[in-house]
């Protein structure tokens, strides 16, 4: 049998912030293009899609196996239970937000533009990946592999070595530095610069970007906070949103370009690198800013919700054991 958990995390905020995240990439994209606009440069993009193969079997490879494991889940739990349908529908949408960043003319014009290549990777990182997340990858992924390989990565997951190793990297310490480290790290001219020479280094810094908003994402949600709480989670997304928030005002305020090789892909179409590179900082600092703001009080409200869960457990603790050994079955007693 499968156990299903209750989380206090539920899927009311969760809609409201994929809502947000949706709307404000779609919204950055717009305004990226729709600023250039008298250039056709609009025109020209609807026209470039990038069918990379790699990129294509990836994603089609990634869908088949969370199928196969929702599918063999909902057939020994019922439909609903182990993976939320709303969790399902998370996943299918970071998979979409993944195409959209790396299929769609939103590739194409992230050479060419400054402004939506940031507004790429924003959707990798606050769209994508937190979907991405939210859909319990990992619980599909066992269920779509045979029942003996289940059990053998279940025991290789729960050997010390192992479970010491990813307990030190999904720490709240832990994955916020990461993340900070990729994001700042990236934007340092020459790396960037790098990036944009090299397709290797391209695809590199691609999937730096989503693995540590991956985990910093599973540590804020899924991670050790079910028992200390929220709070944690809360705290660690704002400061993510004030440092990211300060590198997109540094980029709206430098006085120069700093990435030169835009300087020649904006001149190509009359357009000017330094306004792009504006452009591309307001959005790293107001929209993501507003997106992690949607997501710190989602975790806040979480966190209120478990403090009452508490109490309310704390209770029926002293009066109801039968009651109590309910809670520790299905997870609601984290103090334990």
């Amino acid at each position: 049998m499968i156990a299903v958990h209750r989380r206090s995390w539920n899927a009311g905020p969760m809609s409201r912030c994929t809502v947000a995240l949706t709307a404000a990439a779609w919204i950055g994209c717009a305004a990226a293009i729709g600023a250039h606009d008298e250039h056709s440069l609009a025109t020209e993009a609807l026209r470039r899609w990038t069918w990379e193969p790699f990129t294509l079997a990836l994603l089609a490879l990634s869908a088949v196996l969370y199928v196969r494991g929702a599918r063999a889940i909902w057939a020994r739990a019922g439909v609903g239970r182990g993976i939320a349908r709303w969790q399902a529908a998370a996943f299918a949408l970071g998979l979409l937000a993944i195409a959209v960043a790396l299929i769609s003319p939103v590739a194409w014009l992230s050479g060419i533009l400054f402004s939506v290549h940031m507004t790429q990777h924003e959707i990798l990182m606050l769209v994508s990946a937190p979907l991405l997340v939210f859909g319990h990858p990992l619980l599909a992924l066992l269920w779509a592999v045979p029942p003996q390989t289940r059990a053998a990565w279940g025991r290789w997951a729960q050997s010390q070595p192992v479970a010491a190793a990813w307990r030190a990297l999904s720490g709240p310490l832990a994955v916020f530095l990461l993340h900070a480290i990729a994001i700042w790290a990236w934007h340092i001219p020459r790396l960037y610069e790098a990036a944009l020479d090299n397709d290797g280094i391209h695809a590199l810094e691609h999937v730096s970007f989503v693995v540590t908003a991956a985990l910093f994402w599973w540590g804020m949600v899924h991670g050790r906070y079910g028992r200390i709480g929220y709070g944690v989670a809360v705290l660690y997304v704002f400061l993510t949103a004030v440092h990211s928030s300060i590198l997109g005002a540094l980029m709206t305020i430098a006085p120069g370009v700093w990435y030169p090789a835009y300087t020649a892909a904006a001149s190509a179409w009359h357009l000017d690198a330094l306004e792009d590179q504006q452009l591309a900082g307001l959005l790293m600092w107001v929209p993501s800013g507003v997106i992690f703001i949607v997501f710190g009080l989602g975790l806040f409200a979480a966190w209120l919700g478990e403090s009452e869960r508490r109490v309310v457990f704390g209770s029926v603790r002293t009066r109801n054991p039968s009651m109590r050994r309910s809670a520790v079955f299905y997870g609601e007693d984290d103090a334990a």
